[in-house]
């Protein structure tokens, strides 16, 4: 099993909920296992369009034996089982779930990287992440 960090995000819809469902789905997935999740905090939107609503955001910590870019597959899956839809970078979104830390991996491809890399550009990310490391 590896620790990974993900941050998650939801600024549409019952933002709240959305996190609580995407929690429940990570958890649900074979071989994974969610073991700790910060307070979950309200944020600004940081770029994209003007005039969104404002964040809620989350970090949580979990285990898990999917290899890192299978995994990061199935956080895309249920983004699009939650109602997340491509629209401009930074938009508006049901549910954003993003890999922070998979392991003592590094991990750079033209999609992915690993460690995510605005996380320490970005407070919305680092302080709950910080709550829970």
């Amino acid at each position: 099993m590896v620790i990974c960090y993900l941050g998650v995000g939801s600024n549409l819809g019952d933002r709240r909920k959305n996190i609580r469902l995407a929690l429940g789905k990570i958890n649900a997935l074979k071989n994974t296992k969610v073991i700790k999740l910060s307070r979950i905090i309200e944020t600004m939107p940081v770029g994209g369009p003007s005039g969104q609503s404002k964040f809620l955001n989350a970090a949580l910590k979990a285990e898990t034996s999917i290899p890192a870019v299978i995994f990061l597959k199935k956080l895309k899956i249920i983004e699009k089982e939650l109602g997340r839809e491509k629209s401009v970078r930074y938009g508006p979104r049901t549910i954003d779930l993003d890999i922070l830390f998979y392991g003592n991996k590094i991990i750079k491809t033209k999609n992915f990287k690993v460690p995510h890399s605005k996380i320490f550009q970005r407070d919305f990310v680092m302080k709950p992440l910080m709550e829970i490391l």
